[in-house]
């Protein structure tokens, strides 16, 4: 996700087609070692792509996830554990669009779940 979140930025920034090494001056500034394999995962799959075709098209893959409902709790202790949502299954696809959302506001914390792995 930092690969994901990092490739953003430097797209919002202004850099239309930003490359590992680009990537890696921004996960360095707050102290990330990046990976190549991942960054290059990441790289491969939005290069040439517009940032904000992405993100549309993760909000139309977000209408169609259930919205209510009950959720099971393990114990009873998770369910004491402040109300902060489960962190997204290792390799479950996660959109960052309700983050950039424009409706945000700015300094704001993020809670999507796969922002908590």
């Amino acid at each position: 996700m930092r690969y994901v979140a990092a490739y953003l930025l430097a797209a919002l920034g202004g850099n239309d087609n930003p490359e590992a090494k680009d990537i890696k001056k921004i996960l360095d500034s707050v102290g990330i070692e990046a990976e190549d394999t991942r960054l290059d995962k990441v790289i491969s799959e939005l290069k040439g792509k517009n940032v904000n075709d992405v993100i549309a098209t993760g909000y139309s893959k977000l209408a169609s996830v259930p919205a209510g409902g009950a959720v099971a709790v393990a114990s009873s202790a998770a369910a004491g554990s402040g109300g902060a949502a489960a962190p997204a299954a290792a390799g479950e696809n996660c959109s960052l669009a309700p983050c950039l959302s424009a409706s945000v506001t700015p300094g704001t914390e993020c809670l999507c779940p796969c922002m908590l792995i």
